[in-house]
């Protein structure tokens, strides 16, 4: 196969080169909740057409790639004192896979373990391309399905207005749980 970016002969769907040279992360920080930071490793117009994909058969296989450079030397570099959950927004299966899903696998470590299936929206609206305001007025509704660690990482893919990310622990919140951080792929502020 040939690589996205340079169309030369690879193995993976982006080149090793292509990695190093183009989807070597930073980190960027905000926070929700006037608290709980939020470490993206990219800005989103710099990975925005790989993020796109996310809605094809290639998405699972870019998204892997993604975590692969990311997400999971993360993992490896993070310690904690307790035990953590990761836990991926609203993980189920559309288009044959979940990028979430995909994304928190990456994260397992001495210190996380990946939960899946315990944060669902059960609001069907969706959020992508809408403004704060729609966002705010059509909240997801999160609903949390038990597990036995205390402390938990978010993980999606997108961090805009911040909202999903608040709704999502302010759910976590309300079970118990303390969210200590939130990860994302991609920043899209401006």
């Amino acid at each position: 196969m040939r690589c996205m970016i340079c169309e030369s002969l690879s193995l993976s769907h982006i080149c090793k080169n292509c990695q190093n040279e183009f989807l070597t992360p930073s980190v960027y920080k905000r926070k929700i909740l006037g608290k709980i930071p939020v470490y993206s490793f990219y800005k989103y117009k710099e990975i925005e057409p790989l993020l796109l994909s996310k809605h094809t058969d290639l998405g699972y296989y870019i998204y892997s790639i993604l975590a692969k450079n990311s997400f999971a030397p993360f993992a490896k570099n993070f310690n904690y004192p307790a035990i953590l959950a990761s836990i991926g927004i609203d993980d189920h299966v559309k288009n044959g896979y979940s990028h979430t899903a995909i994304l928190n696998k990456y994260l397992k470590s001495q210190s996380i373990r990946p939960r899946y299936a315990r944060l669902r929206a059960d609001s069907p609206v969706s959020y992508s391309g809408k403004d704060y305001q729609f966002r705010l007025l059509h909240p997801r509704k999160f609903k949390v399905a038990s597990f036995k660690e205390e402390e938990v990482i978010l993980v999606d893919d997108i961090i805009t207005t911040g909202l999903t990310l608040t709704q999502a622990a302010e759910a976590l919140h309300s079970k118990g749980k303390n969210v200590i951080l939130c990860l994302t792929l991609a920043d899209a502020r401006k």
